[in-house]
């Protein structure tokens, strides 16, 4: 008997030579688990990359927005009424929503839809500046569920980020 034959027999790989490698249904099958599991990792960490990402471009337009808007305010000693007038007027946030905007003028608490912190006191005392953030909803009170997503203003520009987080 040849050494061949002798390790095919240990085997129990019968007397063909003819020899197919192929995965077998549970090589098959974990292969299939891991790529699995590795995609429920790796799919939500992308997915708040993103959202950060968008967060952050939101904070950065609201930024810019906010420099023309004092710039306006320079030159003609009032706020505009709307940000037609500072060449904004098309500006959308990440999400594809137009950025909200309101002229406080002199008086925020009777300024209607004033944006409120926790203790109901008005945001700003200039203009309020915000997005409607990823759900597209909001409501004037900052710990309202729907605002908990809003990229905001406060502070007259001294903190802009999400509503969750001021």
């Amino acid at each position: 008997m040849r050494y061949i034959d002798f390790i095919d027999a240990l085997l129990i790989r019968g007397q063909s030579q003819k020899r197919e490698r192929a995965f077998t249904m549970i090589e098959l099958l974990l292969a299939v688990a891991i790529v699995g599991t590795l995609s429920a990792i790796g799919v939500p960490t992308y997915n708040n990359y993103i959202g950060d990402a968008k967060n952050s471009a939101a904070v950065v337009d609201i930024k810019k927005i906010e420099s023309g808007i004092l710039g306006f305010q320079a030159e003609n000693g009032t706020f505009p009424n709307s940000l037609a007038q500072v060449g904004f007027a098309n500006a959308c946030d990440p999400w594809g929503r137009p950025y909200e905007y309101l002229n406080l003028g002199p008086n925020p608490k009777q300024t209607p839809g004033h944006r409120k912190d926790k203790s109901q006191n008005p945001l700003n005392s200039d203009f309020d500046l915000y997005s409607v953030g990823k759900d597209g909803k909001s409501s004037p009170q900052l710990q309202a569920h729907d605002s908990h997503d809003d990229i905001v203003r406060a502070n007259n520009g001294a903190y802009v980020g999400l509503a969750s987080e001021y």
